[in-house]
């Protein structure tokens, strides 16, 4: 599992995936399917984004499947701004079609 900020060009949504790439044309399909077709995308460590959640990572971490699997943990992108800072991102991912 892997926790990661999706840019979008409506805003950052904070994601839970079991797919290993953030590129794995499954989960491009997925995303496009909810209209994200073009994004930057960086991993969080998952133990600061547990901390930072609480309860609510528990609930949708137990809705993840095993395998290709996606969920928004959160929408709100001025929530997902302060609760993290430029320095805990990963490397970004970019992708467009």
């Amino acid at each position: 599992m892997k926790t990661s900020i999706i840019f979008t060009g409506t805003g950052p949504i904070l994601i839970m995936t079991s797919y290993e790439s953030l590129t794995n044309p499954d989960f491009v399909e997925k995303l496009a399917a909810k209209g994200i077709k073009k994004f930057i995308a960086s991993d969080l460590p998952v133990g600061i984004v547990k901390k930072r959640y609480g309860k609510h990572f528990d609930i949708v971490v137990n809705d993840l499947h095993q395998e290709d699997d996606l969920r928004v943990l959160d929408y709100n992108g001025h929530s997902i701004f302060l609760n993290f800072s430029f320095a805990e991102m990963g490397k970004p991912v970019y992708y467009e079609p």
